[in-house]
C-alpha cells in the first residue's frame, strides 16, 4: 500500500471534503481515504497495483475540486503546497481588496437605513439614477466576487447533486440581486433595492474567507518551520578530507564533521567527539542533551559546543523531522469519533437550510399579518425594514419581506463553523504535540487519551533508565555468609565487586571463576541483563569466551556450553526445571531483590555456582511523574517481567501502590496481563518500549511508545514519544485535554450560532448584510479560538482563557 498527501484547493464546507472522500473511494485499489476541510488535504491509502495517483488526481478533479499536482517528485511536494496555499491567499487578498473599492459607495446607503439619520443618497449621480448607479457596482461584484460561489454551486449540483456553503451565498445573494434587478427595471413596481446588502454579503464572506485562509496558513506554519529547519548543506569527510555539499546528496553510511553553532544534517551516529546538543526543536525541552560516542543525533537539531564526526543512518524522506511532519499529517486526517456526528449533521444541514428559508418565505408570504403580530410581541426585536405591508402606509410589501426572509434564512446558515470546529483543533493540537515530542497516530487518539482512566508502566527503559549495571558476584561459597549480615550487604568484598566499581578482589578467585563462566554464557545473549554482565566482567579486566551452544529461554534465562561446560543464567524457575535446587541462595537472592536488584542464579555442570546481580537506576522523572498523575485521579499500575521483591522496591521509590504492581509478567504475557486490567471497564494507557511491549501496546486502550529521538513511527504504539522520559505522558494527557476541550468549544459556538440565529432570521428580524457578516464571522472564529492555544505550552495543564483568573486566585 502506498499513502500519498494531495492538498486540494475548492473545498468550502465539510460536505465538500465529503465529496472528495466519496470520489476517491469509488477507484478500484483505494483502501482508505480521510479529507481534511481545515487543511485542505486529503490522505489517500491506495494499492499501486491496481491504481496510481494520477487516477485519484482525475477523481478529485471529476468531482469539482482541484487537486495540487506533483509533477517534480515527492522532494518538491512540500513546496508546491505552499506555492498552492499562497496564491489562494493572493487571490482571496486581491478579492478582498477590489470588493472593498466597489463595496465603499454603499456605505452611505446602509447609514440612510439608520433610523432618525436623514438619507445621504443622491437621486442621480451624472445624469444617472442612483439606483442604476448601485445596479452597476452590484452587478460588477456579482461578476468577480459572486462568480467563486455561483461557480462554486454548480459545481457541487452538477458533479455531486449536492448543496454546499456556496449554494447558500450564490442563492441568498442571486435572490437578492434578481429581486432588486426586477425592481430597478419596472417588473415589481414599487419595490425596494437591495443592492447593497448584495454588495455587503459577498465582501463580507469574501473577507471572512481570506481571514480563514490566513488562519490555515498560520495552522500550518509550525510544520512547515520544522522543515525549514533542516539544513541545507553538509561538511562531508571523504579520505580524512572536507568537501561542502548539498545536503540531498549526502547518503546513509556518510561521516559529517559537525562544528559548534551548526545545525547537525541528518539522523545519524557520533562516531567522535562529545558535545551538547539543542534537540528542543524535536522535543520542546530546552535544555541541550550531552552526546557521545554511539549516542544518536537527530537532524536538524543545533550541535551546542564540541565538534562531533556523525555518521548517516537515515536521509532524506526517512529522517525524523519528515516522519514527524507525515505522522502529523497523517494524525490531522484521522478525526476523532464526535466528528462522525458533526458529518452526519453536515450532510443534511443544507438541505435543511434550504427548505426551511424557502418554508418561512412562504409561510411570510401566505401569512403576514399572523406571523408579524407575533414578531410584535417579541420584546426589544423588530422586523426588517418595519416587516410585512399588512396595513396602508406601513412596512414593505408582502413579497419583498418573503425575500429578505429568504435571503437572511439562508445567508445566516454557516456549515464552515459546524466543518472546521474539530479538523481545526485538531490541527493545532497534533502540532503543538510534535513541536514537544509527542506524537499521535490520529486525532482519534487525542480523544481516546483524554478518556484514560489508568496508566500502567512497564518498568526496564521506561521508570527506569534501561541501563543495567553489575553490582554483586556471589559465589556459591559465600551464601551463609551472605544471609548472616541479616540482609544489608554492606560489605563489597565478600559480594566480589570492588567498592569503587573496578577491579575483582584479588583473593575472591571463586568470583572470577563464576563471572567468567557466566559472562561467556551470556556473550550470545543481546538482553540488557546479558550485555550488563558482560560488560561487567570486561571492565574487571576478564577474558570473555564465545559460547560454543547457546539457548534462549524468553523470560526465564540462558543455556549455554563455554569451554566445555553446561552453564545456566536465570531465574528460580529455569534451575528448577533443569533439577537444580536453588534454595542454598534463597537469603542472598531475597536480599539482593529487596534492594531493588535483579538477581540471576548461576549453574555450572547441574551445580548451583553462584548468584549474580545487576541494577538499573530509577529516572528522577520517574517520581514526580507517578505523584503528578495520582494527584489528577489517575491509578498507576507497574507491569515488569521482573521479580516481585524488585518490582516492589521500585514501585515503592517512584509512590505506585504496592497493591498496582504485577511482576514476573513474561513479554507474551503482557497483553493478557493489560486485558485483565481492563477487564472492569478500566482505560488503560500502556507506556513502554515498541518492541518487547508491542502486543500490550495494541491490546491497551491507549498505546504509548517510549522512543529514541528518531524512533518516530512505531507503529505499534498509538503515541509516540521522542524522548525515553516517562514525564513526557503528563504532555499527552495536557494536549489531548487542551484540544478536545478546543474542539468541543468550536462546536458549542458553531451549534449555538446556528441554532440561536436561524430562527432569528426565519422571523424577519435579520438584515441580510448582518446575516452575511455573521456568516463570515462564525467561521473565523471557530479558526481564531482553534489557533488561541497554538503557543500552548503542554508542560503545564490546560485552563480555558476565561478561568485563567480564578485559577491563579486558588494558586
Amino acid at each position: 500500500m502506498v499513502q500519498q498527501s494531495i492538498e486540494i484547493s475548492g473545498m468550502s464546507c465539510a460536505t465538500c471534503s465529503g465529496n472528495i472522500e466519496e470520489a476517491v473511494k469509488s477507484l478500484d485499489g483505494v483502501d482508505e481515504v480521510s479529507a481534511n476541510f481545515a487543511s485542505d488535504e486529503a490522505l489517500v491509502t491506495y494499492n499501486p497495483a491496481e491504481t496510481d495517483v494520477e487516477a485519484v488526481y482525475e477523481a478529485i478533479e471529476d468531482a469539482g475540486y482541484e487537486p495540487v499536482r506533483n509533477e517534480e517528485g515527492d522532494g518538491d511536494m512540500t513546496e508546491q503546497r505552499e506555492r498552492a496555499v499562497e496564491r489562494d491567499l493572493r487571490k482571496q487578498r486581491r478579492l478582498v481588496l477590489f470588493g472593498g473599492v466597489l463595496t465603499a459607495p454603499f456605505i452611505v446607503a446602509m447609514i440612510g437605513m439608520v433610523p432618525g439619520v436623514p438619507d445621504l443618497l443622491p437621486e442621480t449621480l451624472f445624469g444617472v439614477g442612483f439606483g442604476w448607479v448601485e445596479f452597476a457596482l452590484a452587478t460588477v461584484l456579482m461578476a468577480t466576487l459572486g462568480r467563486e460561489f455561483l461557480a462554486g454551486a454548480y459545481r457541487a449540483f452538477v458533479n455531486n447533486r449536492q448543496a454546499n456553503m456556496d449554494t447558500l451565498v450564490a442563492t441568498g445573494t442571486s435572490a437578492g440581486y434578481v429581486y432588486s434587478t426586477a425592481v430597478i427595471v419596472g417588473l415589481i413596481p414599487e419595490g425596494g433595492l437591495y443592492f447593497e446588502a448584495v454588495a455587503f454579503i459577498l465582501w463580507f464572506i469574501t473577507v471572512g474567507n481570506w481571514l480563514e485562509v490566513r488562519s490555515k496558513v498560520r495552522a500550518g506554519d509550525a510544520l512547515r518551520e520544522l522543515l525549514e529547519m533542516e539544513a541545507e548543506e553538509a561538511t562531508l569527510l571523504v579520505d580524512g578530507e572536507e568537501r561542502t555539499v548539498p545536503l540531498d546528496e549526502v547518503e546513509v553510511g556518510d561521516r559529517l564533521r559537525v562544528r559548534p553553532g551548526e545545525k547537525i544534517p541528518t539522523d545519524g551516529v557520533v562516531v567522535e567527539g562529545e558535545s551538547a546538543v539543542d534537540e528542543s526543536m524535536v522535543t520542546g525541552e530546552s535544555v541541550p542533551v550531552e552526546k557521545r560516542e554511539d549516542d544518536h543525533v537527530v537532524g536538524s537539531t543545533i550541535n551546542e559546543n564540541g565538534v562531533l564526526v556523525v555518521e548517516a543512518t537515515k536521509v532524506g524522506s526517512d529522517t525524523a523531522i519528515q516522519q514527524i511532519v507525515k505522522r502529523v499529517k497523517e494524525a490531522q486526517a484521522r478525526q476523532p469519533d464526535v466528528q462522525r456526528l458533526v458529518d452526519r449533521v453536515s450532510a443534511v444541514f443544507v438541505p435543511a437550510v434550504i427548505v426551511n428559508a424557502v418554508l418561512w418565505a412562504v409561510l411570510w408570504g401566505l401569512f403576514p399579518g399572523i406571523l408579524a403580530g407575533f414578531v410584535e410581541w417579541l420584546p426589544l426585536l423588530e422586523p426588517v425594514r418595519g416587516g410585512p405591508e399588512v396595513a396602508v402606509g406601513g412596512g414593505v410589501p408582502v413579497f419583498e419581506f418573503s425575500v429578505i426572509v429568504l435571503a437572511s434564512a439562508l445567508l445566516i446558515a454557516c456549515p464552515c463553523a459546524l466543518g472546521l470546529a474539530t479538523p481545526a483543533a485538531t490541527m493545532v493540537g497534533s502540532t503543538i504535540s510534535a513541536r514537544n515530542g509527542v506524537l499521535f497516530k490520529g486525532a482519534d487518539v487525542l480523544e481516546r487519551a483524554r478518556g484514560v482512566d489508568t496508566v500502567v508502566f512497564d518498568k526496564t527503559g521506561t521508570l527506569t533508565h534501561g541501563e543495567m549495571e553489575l553490582t554483586d558476584v556471589v559465589p556459591a561459597g559465600e551464601f551463609e555468609a551472605a544471609a548472616a549480615d541479616g540482609g544489608r550487604g554492606d560489605d563489597p568484598e565478600r559480594r566480589g565487586a570492588h567498592p569503587d566499581g573496578g577491579a575483582l578482589v584479588g583473593h575472591d578467585q571463586g568470583a572470577g571463576d563464576l563471572l567468567a563462566a557466566a559472562a561467556g554464557a551470556e556473550s550470545g545473549s543481546e538482553h540488557p541483563l546479558a550485555e550488563a554482565v558482560v560488560e561487567g566482567a570486561e571492565e574487571r579486566g576478564i577474558d570473555v569466551s564465545d559460547p560454543s551452544e547457546f539457548e534462549n529461554v524468553p523470560g526465564h534465562g540462558i543455556r549455554a556450553t563455554v569451554d566445555g561446560r553446561e552453564l545456566l543464567v536465570g531465574n528460580r524457575k529455569l534451575l528448577g526445571e533443569e533439577g537444580v535446587d536453588p534454595s542454598p541462595a534463597a537469603a542472598t537472592m531475597e536480599r539482593l531483590e529487596r534492594e531493588g536488584k535483579t538477581a540471576m542464579l548461576v549453574a555450572i555442570d547441574g551445580d548451583l555456582a553462584g548468584v549474580l546481580a545487576t541494577a538499573d537506576t530509577v529516572r528522577e522523572s520517574a517520581k514526580t511523574t507517578v505523584g503528578a498523575l495520582q494527584e489528577r485521579g489517575f491509578e498507576v499500575v507497574l507491569l515488569t517481567g521482573d521479580n516481585e521483591r524488585t518490582a516492589r522496591a521500585v514501585a515503592k521509590e517512584v509512590g505506585i501502590d504496592l497493591d498496582n504492581v504485577h511482576a514476573e509478567v513474561l513479554p507474551e504475557d503482557k497483553a493478557e496481563a493489560v486485558e485483565e486490567i481492563q477487564a472492569d471497564g478500566t482505560r488503560a494507557m500502556m507506556v513502554g518500549d515498541g518492541v518487547n511491549d508491542a502486543p500490550a501496546l495494541t491490546t491497551a486502550y491507549v498505546g504509548a511508545a517510549i522512543g529514541s529521538g528518531t524512533d518516530v513511527a512505531i507503529e505499534s504504539a498509538d503515541v509516540t514519544l521522542m524522548r525515553d522520559d516517562p514525564a513526557d505522558v503528563l504532555k499527552v494527557m495536557n494536549v489531548s485535554e487542551a484540544t478536545i476541550r478546543k474542539v468541543h468549544q468550536n462546536l458549542f459556538w458553531a451549534l449555538g450560532y446556528n441554532a440561536t440565529l436561524l430562527p432569528v432570521a426565519s422571523l424577519g428580524l435579520l438584515n441580510p448584510a448582518l446575516a452575511g457578516l455573521a456568516m463570515a464571522a462564525s467561521s473565523v472564529s471557530v479558526m481564531t479560538n482553534s489557533l488561541s492555544f497554538v503557543s500552548y505550552d503542554p508542560h503545564e495543564e490546560y485552563v480555558f482563557l476565561p478561568f485563567r483568573p480564578i485559577r491563579l486566585l486558588r494558586s
